[in-house]
C-alpha cells in the first residue's frame, strides 16, 4: 500500500475516533415530562447557577394536537410557571412549583411566556424597597404579560429562588409597551442593567433595548436602543459582559421568511452598539440565542434550529464574536419545529448544560431536556 493511502486512512480513523469520543460526551437527560402535559420556553424564563446549583424556569399547560405549525398547547386551559433545581450540576433535577403560595403568580392573557391567572395570584406592586443585586444567591426574574404590548413585570429572590419577592410593574422611564425576559448585567449592589424589548409604534414586536437601574430597581431608565427599528422584529437579546467597557449582545431577527441571530458589541459598557457579522445566518422558523462566556475566554452561542434537522446546536467565538465557527451538531432528533428557547451555563468543571425544550419521535408532548457536554472537545 502506497505511503500516501496509509496515510490518508490513520487521518481517517483519527478523525472518527475524535467524532465517537465527542458523540459520546454528550449527555440528554429529561428535566421534565409529563403524559399529557406541554412544557416549554426556558428563554422566557431563566437560569441561574450557584456552583453545582442550577435552576430553570419554564411554562407548563396541556398538550393539545394543532398541527405541526403551532404551538401544541391548550390555551383553553391553565399554565404555569414553574421551575426546575439541579444540586448536581444538571445530572437530575426536582420540580418546584412556587405558584402554591401565591408568590410567583400573576395577571395573564393566556398567551406563552406569560403568568397564568390563578385563584391565589398576587397584583403587581411598586417596588418601595431597594434590591442588593450583589447578594450572593440573588436570582432576578423579568416576565410580560403580552408579547406584542407588554407590559412587564419583574421578581427578586435572595434564596436561590426558594421563595421570590414580588410582582413588582417594570417601567423604564415612561415606557410599558415591554415584553421582558430574563437577561441581565449587575454593575453594582444598586445598579443593573436588563437587556429588554419594546413594541414597535404599530404595537408588534418588537426592538431590543437596554435599561439601567441605579437605585436597587427602585427606577428604571432607557440606557441604550439597539440597532434601527426593523421592518420585522429584533428580539429576546442574550448578553455577555467581556470585561469593565466591552458587552456583546446576541437578538433573534426576522424579516419576511429569513429568520437568523444578529450580534452587537459595545465599547462603553452597553451605552452605544455596532453590529457585528451574523454568528447564524439561517434559524428555520426561527429561535432565541443563548450566549456565555467560557472559562477559556471563548464565546459560547447555543440555538434551537426549526427546521429539518430539527436539533439544537452551538458555535464558538474566539474573537470577540467577529468570527463563529461552524455549527457544533448537540441533537438532531427532533420530530419538529417546535423545540429550543435554549438557556446555558457553564459548571465549575468546566462542562456545559444546555436546557431547551424539545419534540422527539418518540411521544407527542413537548418537554423540558437538557445535554450536558464538554467545550474542550471542540
Amino acid at each position: 500500500m502506497k505511503i500516501k493511502n496509509i496515510l490518508y486512512l490513520l487521518a481517517l480513523l483519527g478523525f472518527l475516533i475524535s467524532a465517537c469520543k465527542k458523540s459520546e460526551s454528550l449527555k440528554h437527560i429529561e428535566i421534565y415530562y409529563e403524559s399529557g402535559r406541554f412544557a416549554g420556553w426556558p428563554a422566557n424564563n431563566g437560569i441561574w447557577i450557584w456552583g453545582d446549583e442550577i435552576l430553570v424556569g419554564f411554562a407548563r399547560g396541556y398538550h393539545k394536537d394543532l398541527g405541526t405549525t403551532q404551538h401544541n398547547i391548550d390555551r383553553e386551559r391553565p399554565e404555569e410557571s414553574l421551575f426546575a433545581r439541579s444540586l448536581d450540576g444538571g445530572e437530575t433535577w426536582e420540580l418546584e412549583d412556587p405558584s402554591v403560595d401565591g408568590i410567583l403568580t400573576a395577571r395573564g392573557s393566556g398567551l406563552h411566556g406569560t403568568e397564568p391567572d390563578y385563584p391565589n395570584k398576587k397584583e403587581p406592586i411598586e417596588l418601595d424597597e431597594p434590591i442588593h443585586f450583589s447578594n450572593k444567591n440573588l436570582a432576578l426574574t423579568f416576565r410580560m404579560l403580552d408579547y406584542n404590548t407588554g407590559p412587564s413585570l419583574f421578581y427578586y429572590s435572595y434564596d436561590r429562588g426558594q421563595k421570590w419577592n414580588g410582582p413588582f410593574n417594570l417601567k423604564v422611564d415612561d415606557f410599558t409597551n415591554i415584553m421582558a425576559r430574563t437577561d441581565y448585567i449587575i454593575q453594582n449592589d444598586s445598579t443593573c442593567t436588563a437587556f429588554l424589548t419594546l413594541s414597535k409604534e404599530n404595537n408588534n414586536e418588537g426592538r431590543p433595548f437596554s435599561a439601567i437601574t441605579k437605585d436597587g430597581g427602585i427606577s428604571w431608565q432607557l440606557f441604550s436602543l439597539i440597532g434601527e427599528v426593523p421592518t420585522g422584529f429584533g428580539i429576546m437579546p442574550s448578553t455577555i459582559k467581556l470585561n469593565e467597557n466591552e458587552y456583546i449582545t446576541t437578538i433573534r431577527r426576522r424579516e419576511d421568511t429569513l429568520r437568523w441571530i444578529d450580534a452587537y458589541k459595545s465599547n462603553d459598557s452597553g451605552k452605544s452598539w455596532k453590529l457585528l457579522n451574523p454568528p447564524v445566518k439561517t434559524l428555520g422558523e426561527g429561535n432565541p440565542p443563548s450566549l456565555i462566556k467560557l472559562k477559556d475566554g471563548r464565546l459560547c452561542l447555543t440555538y434551537g434550529y426549526r427546521a429539518e434537522p430539527f436539533g439544537i446546536y452551538a458555535k464558538f467565538s474566539n474573537d470577540k464574536g467577529q468570527t463563529w465557527t461552524d455549527p457544533i451538531t448537540l441533537r438532531q432528533d427532533g420530530s419538529g419545529r417546535d423545540i429550543g428557547y435554549v438557556r446555558s451555563v457553564q459548571r465549575l468543571d468546566g462542562k456545559i448544560v444546555t436546557v431547551y425544550y424539545f419534540q422527539d419521535k418518540l411521544k407527542p408532548e413537548r418537554y423540558i431536556a437538557a445535554t450536558i457536554w464538554d467545550p474542550s472537545n471542540y
